[in-house]
């Protein structure tokens, strides 16, 4: 099993395997509009811009689980992030990422990369590394900012 066994719907409303990305580095995160973490989408866009060529993929997963701050619809939703923060790198429609109607993609990653205390993803901005064999390598806390996981990317680009 990786992370290439699932799909989701992209913010323009068409199924996408994420086995698209095959051999390439993924930085999946939980994203919200209306957060203390949203300018991470700027961080995320410069990591993006940064690797892309390398083989680095950021992958958003808006959620509107955590005190509903991601309200909007498919298009508000990426009006916003590209207005806002210039966001190119893919989004995807509005998932769960906890509990029982969690979403399998969130329930694989957080099953391989447990959070502390709990495996369950606590809150936005939740951000996870996986390889270019699509394994989950790490999980990163939402007050670690993107810049912050730059080293690390760059040693699983490297391979």
């Amino acid at each position: 099993m990786s992370v290439y066994s699932y799909s989701a719907v992209a913010i323009n409303g068409e199924e996408k395997s994420l086995s698209d990305y095959e051999g390439r580095v993924l930085l999946i995160v939980n994203t919200a509009s209306k957060c203390g973490f949203t300018p991470q989408y700027k961080e995320l866009q410069e990591l993006y811009e940064q690797y892309r060529e390398q083989g680095l993929e950021v992958l958003g997963f808006p959620s509107n689980q955590f005190r509903e701050q991601e309200p909007g619809s498919r298009e508000e939703i990426q009006e916003f992030c590209q207005l806002n923060y210039g966001v190119t790198f893919p989004l995807f429609a509005k998932i769960d990422v906890k509990g029982e109607q969690a979403h399998p993609l969130f329930r694989y990653l957080t099953q391989n990369a447990p959070g502390l205390l709990t495996k369950e993803v606590k809150w936005n901005f939740t951000k996870f590394l996986v390889n270019r064999q699509g394994e989950v390598i790490r999980r990163y806390a939402p007050t670690t900012k993107p810049r912050h996981i730059r080293k690390d990317i760059e040693q699983v680009l490297k391979g």
